[in-house]
């Protein structure tokens, strides 16, 4: 694992245009973009950079949204639901463009994800098929015997989608944070516990008594959530993963990202060095971190079981494994735009299963704003929107 780069500590207040509160993916990518447009940017964070929730993600770079563009359909209508998920669509390819023009060493490959049906009708990812269709996403119905035939999968049908990734998410934060710094950013160690926002800037209070001031500041603190941000979509919700040995002569064919047409998915990705990380069994009872603890040696033989089902030749063999707890939406969509009540003060909360492929959109948006531009999915997207029934 390649060091992180290195995080100075604060020796008294300062000014800035840009303070960015976190040092994981989400906040690499926001000051990536904002260097980019020729902002002076300050990242801090109160822990070492990308070791909190980024290093737990299993970095499924997918664009297809956790709640299918049906069930979007259903919630706002199709004009706003397909403008969701193309916007998460072009934001994977974008966010696979950024690294290949950087070449950042993150082992990131371009794959085809596999949405597979859970039971013995494929009507649910055939309706999936169809408005998917409509609106020219990059998606293939596969019947059962297609699906057996190409990937070895024994399910009632499938679609097939390019344009999706995977990469260790760690040394994508360590490279995109390298190129900030080289374009004079500053990484910061600072735990910022208040802010008083005024119509010409933001002042944080840092838990040392220090403060920075800044002309916008933005929240990229994962599931850390300050007490100023009070969505009505958030939920907790736990998942377990697991890893098992290296085993390249026992993967399925093309090493899709699978994962499932179920509101409490399975998902499963291979790792460069021949590894099967499968996870799942989620839920919104155990978030405490002995309870999941004390729940874990359960949710491994239930994954460990469900490997066996889904690809009976690889060895269940598990190496490593972990859980965490991490919020999600009611809808799926992630947190993005001004902070209700709080000028200035931004949020890029990319939650649920699209994490870091939302986190790129949220520094496309951002940067947007900041230049004076708007876009429809900060309404689509904001803190406080009504999230039907």
């Amino acid at each position: 694992m390649l060091p992180p780069p290195s995080i100075e500590p604060i020796a008294d207040s300062f000014r800035c245009e840009v303070l960015i509160i976190g040092a994981g993916i989400t906040g690499a990518l926001v000051a990536e973009r904002l260097t980019r447009q020729g902002r002076q940017v300050v990242i801090i964070d109160r822990e070492i950079p990308s070791l909190g929730s980024t290093v737990a993600s299993t970095a499924m770079l997918l664009w297809e949204i956790d709640r299918p563009l049906f069930e979007l359909t259903q919630l706002y209508g199709f004009e706003k639901a397909i403008r969701c998920y193309r916007a998460s669509h072009q934001a994977a390819k974008g966010l696979i463009s950024l690294v290949a023009h950087h070449r950042i060493a993150c082992q990131m490959r371009p794959r085809v994800s596999l949405y597979l049906a859970v039971d013995d009708s494929p009507k649910l990812v055939q309706d999936e098929y169809a408005l998917r269709s409509r609106s020219d996403l990059p998606s293939l119905f596969l019947d059962h015997g297609a699906l057996l035939k190409r990937f070895g999968i024994t399910r009632a049908g499938a679609l097939l989608s390019r344009d999706a990734a995977d990469a260790d998410p760690v040394r994508l934060t360590h490279g995109l944070l390298d190129i900030s710094l080289q374009r004079d950013a500053r990484l910061l160690k600072a735990n910022a516990v208040a802010y008083d926002s005024m119509a010409s800037g933001v002042t944080v209070g840092l838990e040392s008594g220090l403060s920075i001031e800044a002309r916008r500041v933005v929240l990229a603190t994962g599931y850390a959530m300050p007490d100023i941000v009070r969505p009505t979509a958030q939920q907790p919700a736990s998942s377990w993963a697991i890893a098992t040995r290296r085993q390249p002569a026992n993967l399925w064919p093309e090493q899709a990202l699978i994962w499932e047409a179920s509101r409490n998915y399975h998902y499963a990705r291979t790792t460069a060095d021949g590894r099967i990380i499968l996870g799942g069994e989620d839920g919104h009872a155990l978030i405490e971190p002995g309870a999941r603890d004390d729940a874990t040696p359960a949710k491994v033989r239930a994954l460990k079981d469900y490997l066996k089902v889904l690809w009976p030749h690889a060895s269940d063999h598990v190496t490593f494994s972990w859980s965490g707890a991490f919020d999600t939406t009611r809808d799926g969509l992630p947190l993005i735009g001004t902070v209700p009540g709080c000028k200035n003060i931004f949020a890029a909360f990319g939650y649920g299963g699209n994490g870091i492929t939302f986190s790129f959109l949220a520094a496309e948006l951002l940067a947007t704003l900041f230049a004076g531009g708007s876009s429809p999915l900060l309404d689509d997207l904001a803190i406080d929107r009504d999230i039907p029934g």
